[in-house]
């Protein structure tokens, strides 16, 4: 039981089934859904004090990159590795590049697979599973953890599991997708199936075996994408062309659902993969009437309602049931009972090009992050938020000109060849095709308004000449 724990966090979803506030480069695991922090700092957090537990190891994308390791700053996490994949490949590639990565040490660690939006109340039951877990994949299984169900919920899969002594991983017996209702109700009849968490226990060297068995291909492919991997400031980026010729393949079908070696280990945790905002109202603090609300909220007479406010003031009269989510730029209302319909929104809005899909109004950057507050015809408004220390690429563009105003903190301003600063109310004018650049030398925050103008206006119009962040 001395073996080293290596935490393997997954971080690469899209997490369509919480929009409109997760999006797709802002997904749900970046977000504080429940709390001060965010799911993906819960998770890690949740980890401190289990034996034996080692820095973790992250598989996120490329587009969360900073948003990742700034929360993990945040939180006071040190010595953390983030692996970055240049694509989705779905589960079975991601661990297998985290297995090759732990066994570069020299070392055949156990690893603990976490996605990293998962809630779970009960720490002290999370971590007696884990240590029946590890026991079990030091003697050559490949263990998940099991979730008693609570209801004939269609939106999981489902585990049947032979019996087991208290205390002692199970053998699965076999792995069932996601099922509808009647089937779903005969399930927690029989008594004999769990939830299928999606967290997993096994050595890095049993997966790679299994996965050698079973998808050659995936690991090869692997093999290849962190070999010619390259080390980019805090992040190992793997190289695309061999990541990309891995098939896009889950853990479930690639290994779990074939090794014969796959156990359970049945955990009580208060778990939930808020896999929907009718999953977000389950797990979430409610009033006397069972309302769970965040942001500026007012109800009447309103019971079993989740309410989410962003931006504005929310109220409501005499609903039920209903969810209601609002951002800067969008709102959902919805019956609870048609939680698991957002995924089929998203698809519409999608097909029909919508930008909200993909992102929110206000998009984080490295070095900070910009809200575009309002526009019209040739021009557009965003208000800019620079962290201290931090600095925008030196950059030209095109097809646009810009005027800053400082409204909060001071800027070190490059402006062709001239290089000052600007303090709260004082502004700078940059003409179209001038080289420019913006820092914040400060130790607070830099606030400024941006009004640009010109017969462009896209975020593509960017000619970066410098850039701290290794961005093209």
């Amino acid at each position: 039981m001395n073996s080293p724990l290596i935490p393997v966090i997954l971080c690469g979803g899209c997490g369509t089934r919480l929009w409109p506030l997760s999006r797709e480069t802002y997904p749900k695991q970046f977000l504080r859904l429940l709390g001060e922090e965010t799911l993906l700092q819960q998770t890690v957090q949740r980890l401190q004090g289990i034996d034996g537990m080692s820095a973790p190891l992250l598989i996120c994308n490329e587009s969360s990159r900073f948003v990742a390791a700034e929360q993990l700053r945040d939180i006071g996490v040190e010595g953390a590795s983030i692996i970055l994949e240049p694509m989705r490949r779905n589960t079975a590639p991601a661990i297998a590049v985290a297995a090759l990565h732990a066994l570069a040490t020299g070392s055949d660690p156990v690893l603990l697979v976490l996605p990293s939006d998962h809630v779970i109340k009960d720490q002290a039951a999370f971590g007696a599973a884990i240590a029946i877990a590890k026991g079990a994949a030091i003697e050559g299984n490949l263990v998940t953890f099991g979730v008693s169900p609570l209801g004939p919920e269609t939106g999981y899969g489902y585990i049947r599991a032979a019996a087991a002594k208290p205390g002692m991983a199970a053998k699965v017996l076999q792995f069932v997708e996601k099922p509808d209702r009647a089937t779903a109700e005969q399930y927690i009849a029989s008594g004999n199936y769990y939830w299928n968490s999606g967290m997993f226990v096994f050595r890095a060297s049993r997966y790679l075996e299994e996965l050698e068995r079973y998808q050659p291909d995936i690991l090869k492919a692997c093999r290849n994408a962190l070999a010619r991997a390259q080390k980019d400031f805090d992040f190992i980026r793997l190289d695309s062309e061999a990541y990309g010729a891995s098939p896009d393949n889950a853990i479930d079908y690639a290994v779990m659902e074939r090794t014969e070696r796959a156990c359970v280990v049945a955990m009580e945790a208060g778990w939930s993969d808020i896999g929907s905002w009718a999953s977000v109202w389950e797990v979430a603090s409610k009033d006397a009437r069972n309302n769970a609300t965040q942001g500026d909220v007012m109800l009447q007479d309103c019971d079993d309602c989740l309410v989410h406010g962003t931006t504005r003031l929310i109220t409501a009269v005499g609903m039920r049931n209903t969810v209601i989510v609002e951002t800067a730029d969008a709102l959902l209302i919805m019956d609870t009972s048609h939680a698991q319909g957002t995924r089929q929104l998203v698809a519409t809005l999608n097909k029909d090009k919508r930008s909200e899909v993909a992102q929110h109004r206000e998009v984080f950057r490295p070095w900070g992050s910009y809200d575009a507050i309002g526009s019209g015809k040739r021009f557009q408004v965003k208000r800019i938020s620079v962290k201290p220390g931090a600095k925008l690429s030196l950059q030209m563009h095109h097809h646009r000109a810009e005027h800053w105003v400082v409204v909060k903190g001071t800027a070190r301003i490059t402006n062709a060849d001239n290089v000052f600063l600007l303090t709260e109310n004082q502004s700078t004018f940059i003409p179209v095709g001038v080289i420019h650049s913006l820092e914040n030398p400060g130790k607070i925050a830099l606030e400024l308004i941006e009004i640009q103008s010109g017969a462009y206006l896209g975020e593509d119009d960017i000619v970066r000449l410098e850039d701290r962040y290794g961005r093209t």
